[in-house]
């Protein structure tokens, strides 16, 4: 009778042991009109991820295992093409620089809308938010799932407005393949490049760098999301045990609908090889349907 005790005691701690292992899932979500290409960045010191980028079309979602302690950022990329005679893969915003779907350990070009997590860090907690630090590219939340009641505040973050459509002069993107329409929103710091936008040389500490004009304009839109370095007070959020879906251009909140949103160009095909550039294994898809609840930005 002791041993079936001491079996069934052994059961628990190892099922224990395997839950505290599990992963996390990232549902990636495309309600954007048009295509766009993912691309995922490990930070330094953490496990690489399966996919590094791949395409996802509108209404389309892909499920990714995210391993214990992760951190790094998501983002889109829009207007890709693949060059027929070279094979190179680029992208008119968020480009990674590898000439490929898969970014293989590269980042963004700014400007382009970051999803940014720290999973199981200070006190267990993952921590999250979306930054317009290094600019806009497309509407984007992140929404937890699943997290341990009490345990952080398991909010809702990100930026459902379309910012283009309204982006200061000084900071719009527009290119000949979009004829003329802004497709992405500078940071003040890409922008301009000094030190009192880029909180950097007298400027790189939180009581000397201060909001500016053009953070503010982000702010005012996005009042979740990051649009300064030191923005942390109101944009950063927590959470444990949570499962997350990063939503790309979700339904905006009545807060953001008077904004206007005008018909993004669409995106440049690329190759039906470079579509399935991500394992299928990697994925599952989702009815948005089912996630319509979760995505939505109310």
């Amino acid at each position: 009778m002791g041993s079936v005790k001491v079996s069934f005691f052994l059961l628990i701690v190892i099922l224990c042991l395997i839950n505290g292992a599990s992963s996390t899932t990232f549902t990636i979500v495309n309600q954007c009109s048009y295509t766009v290409w993912p691309g995922l960045l490990s930070g330094a010191g953490t496990s690489p991820l399966p996919t590094t980028g791949f395409s996802l079309n509108s209404s389309e979602s892909r499920a990714i295992s995210i391993p214990a302690s992760w951190s790094g950022r998501i983002w889109a990329r829009t207007l890709c093409n693949q060059n027929a005679t070279t094979g190179k893969f680029t992208c008119v915003t968020g480009d990674c620089g590898s000439s490929q779907i898969q970014c293989s350990g590269t980042g963004a070009k700014p400007p382009a809308t970051l999803a940014e997590f720290t999973l199981n860090g200070a006190g267990n907690l993952d921590f999250y938010d979306v930054s317009l630090v290094d600019g806009y590219n497309v509407p984007m939340t992140i929404v937890p799932h699943g997290g341990a009641n009490g345990v952080g505040n398991c909010n809702v973050t990100g930026c459902g407005a379309d910012l283009n459509a309204v982006c200061p002069a000084q900071l719009k993107v527009t290119v000949d393949a979009a004829d003329g329409v802004a497709v992405a929103c500078m940071s003040a710091c890409e922008a301009f490049g000094t030190p009192e936008y880029c909180c950097s040389g007298a400027f790189g500490t939180p009581d000397k760098c201060k909001p500016s004009e053009y953070s503010g304009f982000f702010k005012k839109a996005c009042p979740t999301a990051y649009s300064y370095a030191y923005d942390d007070g109101t944009s950063t959020f927590t959470c444990s045990g949570a499962d997350y879906v990063i939503t790309f251009c979700p339904t905006p909140s009545p807060s953001t609908r008077s904004v206007s949103r005008p018909p993004h160009p669409e995106a440049v095909n690329a190759s039906a090889a470079a579509s399935l550039a991500a394992s299928p294994t990697l994925s599952v898809a989702f009815s948005l349907s089912v996630l319509a609840v979760a995505v939505s930005w109310v």
